[in-house]
Parts: C-alpha cells; sequence; structure tokens
C-alpha cells in the first residue's frame, strides 16, 4: 500500500521518526484496535488512535452521553448530551481523520458477544469502569490470544498494564476474582479528578501503537501505578501465576461467563496490591 500525498504530509511526523517511518505509518494504516468504553479512558485513547492513523477502529459502548461526563470523557460535547456515546466518539474521531474505518457497536460487552467482537482486531484496549467487564475483557482475550491493554482509574490514582496471552501476567494472575461488593466505591460515590484519564487513557494508546509497529518495549510483566497528587508513577513486577484460574497451570475457567456478583466500579486494585 502507496501512502497518498495528503498521507504523507499528514503523517510526516511520524515518517520521520526512524522506528515507524513510511513502512510503519502503513502498519498503522492497516491495523486494526478494539477500544471496549467510550468513557473518561475510551475518550483520549479513540482520539489519539484516529489521529496516529490506525486504519480500523472499533468502539464499544451502550451508554448515552451525560452531562456529568463531559468533565473528563473529553470527546463529548455538550452538544452531545443524550446522544449515544459510540456515535458522538465516532463523528470527532472522522472529524479529526476522515480515512479511518470506525466501526461503532452500541452494546454492552457479555460473554454473549465479547468473542465475536475482539475476533477481528489485532489488539483490545480496556476502557472500561466495571469489573465485570474486566474480567470479562482478560478472559475472553487470555482465550482468544489477543493482547489487550487494561487501564483502571478512581480519585487521582490510576494503573495500567498490557496483556499478551500466552507470554506475559493477565489480569486474573494478580487479581484472581472480582472484589466484595461495595469493597471500593463508585466514581460517583468517590469522585475523579478530570485529567486523569487523560493521562492513562494516553498511555494505552501509547501501548496500541507500539504493538502494531512492533516497536519499543510493551508494559507486560509489569503494573504501571500513578498518583496524579504525588505526581509519581510506580512500576510493580508482575509474573504469570502457576494458580491463575484462566491462564494457569490447571485452568478452572474455560468458558465465558459474566460476573453477575461483581458491583460497578471505577477500579483501582493497586489498593489492594
Amino acid at each position: 500500500m502507496k501512502l497518498t500525498e495528503d498521507q504523507i504530509t499528514r503523517y510526516s511526523r511520524h515518517i520521520l521518526l526512524k522506528e515507524v517511518g513510511g513502512k510503519g505509518q502503513r502498519k498503522l494504516l492497516n491495523g486494526k484496535v478494539l477500544i471496549i468504553g467510550a468513557g473518561g479512558l475510551g475518550a483520549p485513547i479513540a482520539l489519539y488512535l484516529a489521529a496516529a492513523g490506525v486504519g480500523q477502529i472499533g468502539i464499544a459502548d451502550a451508554d448515552e452521553v451525560d452531562l456529568s461526563n463531559l468533565q473528563r470523557q473529553v470527546i463529548h460535547f455538550t452538544p452531545d448530551v443524550g446522544k449515544a456515546k459510540v456515535l458522538s466518539a465516532k463523528e470527532k474521531m472522522l472529524a479529526i481523520n476522515p480515512d479511518l474505518n470506525v466501526k461503532t457497536y452500541q452494546e454492552w460487552v457479555s460473554a454473549a458477544n465479547i468473542r465475536e467482537m475482539i475476533e477481528e482486531y489485532d489488539f483490545v484496549i480496556d476502557g472500561t469502569d466495571n469489573f465485570a467487564a474486566k474480567f470479562l475483557i482478560n478472559d475472553a482475550c487470555v482465550l482468544a490470544g489477543k493482547p489487550y491493554s487494561h487501564g483502571g482509574i478512581l480519585q487521582f490514582d490510576g494503573q495500567t498494564m498490557t496483556v499478551k496471552p500466552g507470554e506475559s501476567a493477565c489480569y486474573r494472575c494478580i487479581f484472581p476474582d472480582p472484589p466484595p461488593k461495595e469493597a471500593i466505591p463508585t466514581c460517583s460515590q468517590a469522585g475523579v479528578i478530570g485529567v486523569l484519564p487523560g493521562v492513562l487513557g494516553t498511555l494505552q494508546a501509547t501501548e496500541a501503537i507500539k504493538f502494531l509497529l512492533g516497536a519499543g518495549d510493551l508494559l507486560t510483566g509489569r503494573l504501571l501505578t500513578y498518583s496524579a497528587l504525588r505526581m509519581r508513577f510506580r512500576e510493580i513486577p508482575v509474573k504469570k501465576s502457576a494458580k491463575c484460574p484462566i491462564c494457569g497451570d490447571n485452568p478452572t475457567i474455560t468458558e465465558l461467563h459474566d460476573e453477575l456478583e461483581a458491583m460497578t466500579v471505577c477500579d483501582l486494585e493497586q489498593r489492594n496490591a
């Protein structure tokens, strides 16, 4: 695939990088990334992947834009209140880069639909705000062998890691099961600083771009935590667990199921790590 003159101009700052160049930009244009969640994390992820020229971007979310979202979900604007988040996001992504193929999934991910949803994508990004979805995304990606980026935020703190099934620790290697109900407050209960998902989402978008390029070191085997109040990053080494219920030596999870008892929360599991 030959880059057009407009594409050469649009992606010129990428092409100047020896780690990207024309060949790398073509990899991005041929790449397919699925973003699950069009909220705080999904917003910057979608904007940066669109700007970077990732050729096909899927975005899944069943929710509609609410006025309370606008403090942090920067892909949605005031006139979008009441509009489906995936449609609002698609409009902004195509406004940045009309050459993209943006596929929308206006539905919640579940054990019934996630396997088919992730099938055609090279890389999956978890931008959700609840434990049920996070465990489901991990399980679906591990069983399908799909690399993905996990992200979680609450108040002033966040965390992220990248999972390459069969090679690195997965989410359940660190957190085998969802926490008890009401163990961790929701964002609506505890709050979240608006800029926080911008920091974490940008890191997740970077991981997707690096994966498509085959450049640099992915955030595998490492849980990266971030404190906005202390302006401090911390890297925690994590290893595959032989006792992991899905990727361990004797897995007990072989089929997808919904964590019905998991409470809907913006997660920050490092508090329990």
